[in-house]
């Protein structure tokens, strides 16, 4: 997909992930187009897909979800039918903001925030069970963010 974005569609993707409020006019300036030409394509890359939302990021912390914690989740089974219900159970959990499932020492990887310790380890005694299909949870705690972007590199 990359390959068919032109230097122009990677300059509006690099300042719409730096400023995802900004303004067509202000947008246009920037990667040195007129509004509508831009807006067709910023409109374009959504319909393809290439954006695929637009997003407000908060500090956890100051809504009282403080602790971030990974999770190593290994599965009762690898059938189908257990990661899709697993993946499903993990979907519906807010706590859950990212789930991977994975090849190699565990079935998934999941990262969970809490208000704090005592908040993940009841949201693991409720949630992270054999009825969600899973076996065992080793739980990974971050001393230190040294790195935490969502802009992907163009």
């Amino acid at each position: 997909m990359l390959s068919s974005l032109d230097q122009i569609d990677r300059a509006i993707l690099t300042h719409i992930q730096a400023d995802g409020r900004i303004q067509n006019l202000e947008l246009a300036n920037r990667v040195g187009l007129s509004p509508s030409p831009c807006l067709r394509r910023v409109k374009r890359l959504e319909d393809i897909g290439v954006i695929r939302r637009y997003t407000a990021l908060l500090d956890a912390s100051k809504i009282g979800l403080g602790l971030t914690v990974f999770s190593r989740i290994s599965l009762v089974a690898q059938d189908a039918e257990t990661v899709e219900n697993f993946a499903q159970a993990m979907n519906a959990l807010p706590q859950v903001v990212e789930c991977h499932i994975m090849a190699g020492e565990c079935d998934a990887l999941l990262r969970v925030v809490a208000s704090d310790l005592d908040g993940y380890r009841q949201f693991q005694m409720a949630h992270l069970t054999r009825k969600n299909g899973v076996q065992t949870v080793k739980t990974d705690i971050p001393m230190q963010t040294v790195k935490l972007l969502t802009e992907l590199p163009l």
